[in-house]
């Protein structure tokens, strides 16, 4: 950093504006400090930088240090004055001067005596351009004096009245610090009736008996020689009329007996200041303070007010129970009457303050010090402001100006002095002066004429690094005088940077505001004046800014949860960058379950005092950037507590609670729960809830209950835990409100009658002694009620009633109070018992082979003698009609509820003959069974045969065996046999179809092609239909003369010259099948359409085109190519497992389901037996040499 020099002007009659922009350059020059570098080489003159204060108080027991401290170039030297001569230290032995200073330390400690350099001095400090002076320092010794010996009279005072007790401590220098205390040095209580006063006196409004004492002591304490000084004590003894005894009574005359009254209320009046008005003078930057201090009975109340303004906000203070009025940093504007009110019941008594703010001189603009080259001009100006207003001199190396050496280059103009074309013999120290009764201000300002050549300060090769699209400030510190003119250049042979991109400073700084990767390199700057020309390089480096490329988000977790902030930044590779967390702005708490990462920070366990905002900062040496994210720490809310019940009544209550700390999750509702402590303490019943902004509630309550009660909070968390319980509240006694719910009867023997019901929950009993009434009688007959009285039980048998009669019951609650209201009538049944007729006229009526409806005559109702419940209808099978054999009978039951007369049969084996039944059900059980009515299935189709063979393969044939269908559901009439080849690319070759007579059970396929794979379909018929295929794969064997050649082609594939051949044909082969691999996925020579035809089920297509039937069987797996690396089993041969019909869902089994309309949607009991597996596919895989032979 460098002083500006001021530009040259060539006249001192330029504009004023050109002036004040002159002195503004300067000023703010001279604001720099100069390199230390260039200190040590540049002259200057001297410069006052510590001095004692003008008022410099001492403790007279320690040695007396003045400091006086300059800088100049070359070192200043130092002299002093005393009271306005010289001061010759040297004829002092107790005077020494600090080396290279000019501080004095006086030896008071060695016998000197303070009061004997008592005085007025000052400091000069003068060098070859110039002297400096110091303020006038005035030498004081600090004085902490005795208290005057004074004889005090005890102070004898009636209650009520007022009293002042005098310090009037000694002067002292400074003045003393005063307080009250005791013998026990304890401070005097202080009150709006009792108070020290701003001069040290203690002021009671008005006494009270307990102001009796005999030590009240006055204390001064004196700052600078750490001394206190105290008064005598001072005896008070208050008095009251009631107490006034003989011996009081005789030390006063009659009047004042006479003229002695009980205490009475006073108005109040002021004990200081006195009079209705006063005047007060302050100095401005002072603090202002009023006091009022009033007596009466009750003690008055002081108000403060100024006239016709406001009181200053942020500056006015009250103390001292607002007796005093405090007003800091007073101004002119503070001026103005000050009112004191002191008020109480009978009335009040004001002051009027006039205060007046006067001011000691201060700056308005203080002298600068000039540094200006040969030929310049320039201004000292020096502005000060007081009340009164200061008086303005000036003086030259510490002279009065007018006596001063002449100097033809400075003019004085009041406040201003004016310099033009200077020269270096100008150099001078100016002193101004400004001064009023108030005090005074001494500023030094000097005039430095230097000629020198630029000199830049900035270090050379400097390295600057900014990030992109920042700006970029490179430095260019220079000096000289005159002032040079700076330059800047980029790169080795770079023209001058001009134009907008750039911004050049006074102070020769280069700005790039807005820095590019481009802006990368050298830069040099150049600074010349008349006496010289010097430069500087200084380098660029831009950088990459960071970034934070995924900030943390807003968290909410609930609480002893984990947490988990991210932080991913982006950066320039070339910088380090570190990444900091913050906590609310403050380090993370040192806590172990915090865990920084690399780019993340994990809080684990977390807990309430978690909530808050988290902060990424991420620093390198040349920016930082930050990201925040707010983390809510959500739980249960906390229990609610402090439950209150008002409003008691009979029947309700008002219960109020507050609500716990919501955590962070607001409170929806808020559930009661209650106590029955007289019927079954320790449960908690639900009563209510209520909103969670509700905090009351109406509660209705229930006869001859021990209420308490407890409030949950309920958040999206969960709920909290209860409250603690309210108190008990037991409400009286009633009739029961309601009776038993739930009531029937029903018999449990053909010949009684079980009546049933709830019993009611202890608070409903309402009282003590609850019982029920249980009456009942017939229905439809003119029967009274029979009635019956039982304890608190929940059932009654009535004994000997008829069989399945309807019956009229009600159940009455009562106890010790009375009945509850009148029950309503429910409706029940005696005992029911077995039905006693079958379902007659049943029939049957086969609709296919496996589905049958039969039909029966519903019984009579008297008959049913319960609860009519359905029919149930017994079926079995009894022999297959194609095998003529039988097997174990397995009965299965249909039932179909309600008055339903017919019913579907499904799931029946065709070519069958059954037998059926059909029974009445009532809650007691099944009546008897109709007779058995038998029925037959016509035939179906057959299942798949159970196993096909294939075994003994030859050059061109295969023996096929099977066994018959395990299901032939009608009388076979036929085999169907097809079979079509496969080749080595599983495309299916022509269907061949056979026709085999149903007695055989083998044959011999013969004229097939060798070395060839086949798949056969193979099927029963009866005269229905064709049953389910099975299908399997097998390959006639190869051909011998083939064999040998293969032999022959493996001989010869030993020779070097055939492996190299085979390997070039096994490339164009490896070419040639991806090429067609290619067309076959782009629908080449084989389209999809077309393999799909070629594959396609040869059982269904003939059935289609030939008799236009539908076929039972399809399997789309039969009809896919053979798939790579399947194989058949060893013994060729394919088993199906055995199947049962499926059941059709017309009816239910035992436990079935109806339908109101009686229609059957649950299934029949029986084993279902599974179906034949279709036709599970084999293959084997080509052999090598097939796979040879194919592209021979």
């Amino acid at each position: 950093m460098q002083p500006k020099i001021m530009m040259r002007k060539k006249s001192i009659s330029a504009s004023k504006a050109s002036l004040v922009l002159f002195l503004c350059q300067m000023i703010s020059a001279l604001d720099v400090p100069l390199d230390s570098k260039l200190l040590e080489e540049l002259s200057q003159p001297p410069t006052i930088t510590q001095q004692s204060p003008k008022d410099y108080i001492v403790d007279p027991r320690e040695n007396i240090v003045i400091q006086c401290e300059a800088k100049g170039k070359p070192p200043p030297s130092f002299s002093w004055t005393r009271n306005g001569t010289h001061f010759d230290i040297d004829k002092d032995a107790q005077v020494t001067m600090k080396p290279n200073s000019g501080t004095l330390v006086i030896n008071i400690m060695n016998g000197g005596k303070a009061e004997a350099y008592e005085g007025v001095y000052q400091c000069t400090a003068r060098n070859e351009r110039g002297a400096a002076i110091s303020n006038n320092i005035v030498i004081r010794p600090s004085r902490s004096p005795l208290w005057t010996k004074e004889r005090l009279e005890p102070n004898h005072v009636r209650e009520g009245d007022s009293l002042v007790l005098h310090c009037r401590p000694p002067v002292g220098l400074p003045p003393p610090i005063i307080f009250w205390m005791d013998n026990a040095f304890q401070r005097l209580p202080q009150s709006e009736r009792v108070s020290q006063g701003l001069n040290g006196d203690l002021y009671f409004s008005n006494v009270q008996p307990e102001d009796t004492r005999e030590d009240y002591i006055c204390y001064a304490r004196f700052n600078h020689t750490q001394t206190i000084q105290q008064k005598q004590p001072i005896s008070v003894k208050v008095y009251s009329m009631d107490s006034l005894n003989d011996t009081i009574a005789a030390n006063l005359s009659d009047t004042d007996i006479y003229g002695a009254k009980p205490v009475t209320e006073r108005q109040p009046v002021l004990l200081t200041p006195t009079g209705s008005t006063s005047t007060k003078v302050e100095l401005r930057g002072n603090v202002l303070l009023l006091e009022c201090i009033a007596a009466g009975v009750p003690t008055p109340v002081i108000r403060w007010i100024k006239e016709g303004g406001e009181l200053p906000a942020n500056r006015t203070f009250f103390e001292n129970f607002e007796k005093t009025l405090k007003i800091i940093d007073v101004s002119e504007a503070d001026s103005g009457n000050y009112k004191c009110i002191a008020r109480n019941i009978l009335g009040s008594a004001h002051h009027v303050i006039s205060v007046t703010v006067k001011a000691a001189p201060y700056w308005i603009t203080a002298p600068r010090n000039l540094v200006l080259s040969p030929g310049e001009d320039g201004t000292l100006i020096c502005r000060a402001n007081g009340n009164p207003k200061p008086n303005i001199s000036w003086l030259a190396n510490g002279v009065p100006i007018a006596i001063a050496p002449e100097d033809p280059s400075r003019k004085v103009d009041g406040d201003t002095i004016i310099f033009s074309h200077v020269q270096e013999r100008s150099s001078a120290v100016y002193q101004c002066n400004a001064s009023n009764e108030y005090g005074y201000l001494l500023a030094n300002a000097f005039v430095n004429v230097l000629a020198e050549p630029p000199r830049i300060l900035t270090t050379a090769n400097k390295l600057y690094q900014v990030i992109a699209d920042s700006p970029a400030l490179l430095d260019c510190a220079y000096f000289g005088s005159p002032k040079p003119e700076i330059e800047w250049f980029k790169g080795v042979k770079g023209s001058i940077l001009r134009g907008n991109e750039y911004i050049f400073h006074d102070n020769g700084t280069l700005e790039i505001p807005v820095a590019q990767k481009d802006s990368t390199g050298t830069y040099t700057c150049v600074a010349r004046n008349e006496l010289g020309k010097i430069q500087n390089e200084v380098h660029l480096e831009v950088k990459d800014a960071t970034m934070i490329i995924k900030q943390p988000e807003y968290k909410v977790i609930q609480r002893y949860g984990q947490v988990s902030f991210e932080c991913i930044i982006k950066h320039d590779s070339t910088l380090l960058p570190t990444i900091i967390w913050l906590k609310d702005n403050d380090a993370l708490p040192d806590d172990e379950r915090f865990l920084v990462g690399k780019d993340n920070l994990t809080i684990m366990n977390v807990t309430d005092k978690d909530d808050g905002t988290y902060t990424c900062i991420v620093n390198t040496t040349l920016d930082s950037v930050s990201a925040s994210a707010v983390l809510t720490v959500v739980a249960r809310p906390n229990p609610p507590f402090d439950l209150e019940l008002t409003g008691q009544l009979e029947r309700s209550v008002e219960l109020s609670w507050i609500p716990g700390d919501e955590n962070n999750s607001p409170i929806t509702n808020f559930v009661i729960e209650y106590e029955d402590g007289l019927h079954e303490p320790g449960v908690w019943h639900y009563q209510t809830e209520v909103p969670g902004t509700q905090t009351t509630v109406q509660l209705k309550l229930s006869p001859y209950v021990n209420y308490s009660f407890r409030v949950i909070a309920v958040n999206e968390i969960g709920r909290s835990q209860p409250s603690e319980p309210s108190e008990q509240y037991l409400t009286k006694s009633a009739n029961p409100d309601e009776n038993p719910s739930n009531v029937q009867g029903i018999g449990s023997e053909p010949d009684n009658l079980v009546i049933t019901w709830e019993s009611l929950k202890g608070f409903q009993s309402n009282g003590p002694g609850l019982q029920y009434k249980v009456s009942w009688r017939q229905k439809d007959v003119d029967d009274e009620w029979t009635s019956v009285i039982v304890a608190n039980v929940s059932k009654y048998i009535v004994s000997g009633t008829p069989t399945f009669v309807p019956y009229e019951i009600k159940v009455q609650a009562l106890n010790d109070l009375g009945y509850a209201p009148e029950p309503s009538e429910v409706i029940g049944h005696s005992g029911e018992d077995l039905p006693m007729v079958a379902p007659g006229n049943v029939q049957v009526h086969v609709i296919n082979s496996t589905l049958a409806k039969v039909h029966w005559d519903p019984v009579p109702l008297k008959t049913v003698r319960g609860h009519l419940q359905g029919y149930k209808v017994y079926y079995w099978k009894v022999q297959s009609l194609s095998r003529r054999s039988r097997r174990h009978v397995e009965k299965k039951i249909l039932t179909f509820r309600g008055n339903k007369t017919f019913g579907m049969l499904p799931g029946l084996e065709p070519y069958s003959s059954y037998k059926l039944n059909v029974r009445v059900v009532n809650g007691k059980g099944e009546g008897p069974a109709s007779p058995d009515k038998i029925f037959k299935t016509p035939e179906g189709v057959p299942s798949s045969p159970s196993f096909l063979k294939i075994t003994n393969p030859t050059l061109d044939s295969l023996t096929l065996e099977w066994g018959s269908p395990t299901h032939p559901n009608g009388v076979l009439i036929s085999y169907i046999l097809k079979f079509q080849p496969i080749n080595n690319t599983h495309e299916l070759g022509p269907l061949v179809e056979i026709r085999i007579p149903a007695n055989e059970s083998s044959m011999i396929l013969k004229n097939l092609n060798y070395s060839t794979r086949y798949k056969f379909y193979f099927n029963a018929q009866t005269s229905v239909g064709s049953g389910s295929q099975i299908t399997e794969e097998a390959v006639t064997i190869m051909d011998e003369g083939k064999m040998a050649m293969a032999s022959r082609q493996v001989d010869i594939a030993t020779q070097g010259w055939f492996i190299g051949l085979m390997c070039a044909v096994a490339l164009l082969i490896l070419i040639l099948l991806i090429v067609c691999f290619i067309r076959r996925n782009k629908g080449g020579k084989y389209p999809v359409k077309e393999k799909e035809d070629a594959h396609a089920d040869p059982e269904i297509q003939p059935m289609k085109e030939d008799d236009g039937t539908f076929g039972e069987y399809s399997d789309t797996e039969d009809h896919k190519p053979l798939k790579k690396g399947s194989r058949t089993p060893s013994d060729r041969t394919v088993k199906k497992e055995d199947s049962d019909d499926s059941l059709v869902d017309y009816g239910e089994g035992v436990n079935g389901q109806f339908n109101e309309d009686g229609s059957f949607i649950g299934q029949y009991s029986g084993k279902k037996e599974k179906e034949p597996a279709e036709g599970n596919e084999s293959s084997e895989a080509p052999s090598p040499v097939n796979a040879m032979n194919s592209f021979v």
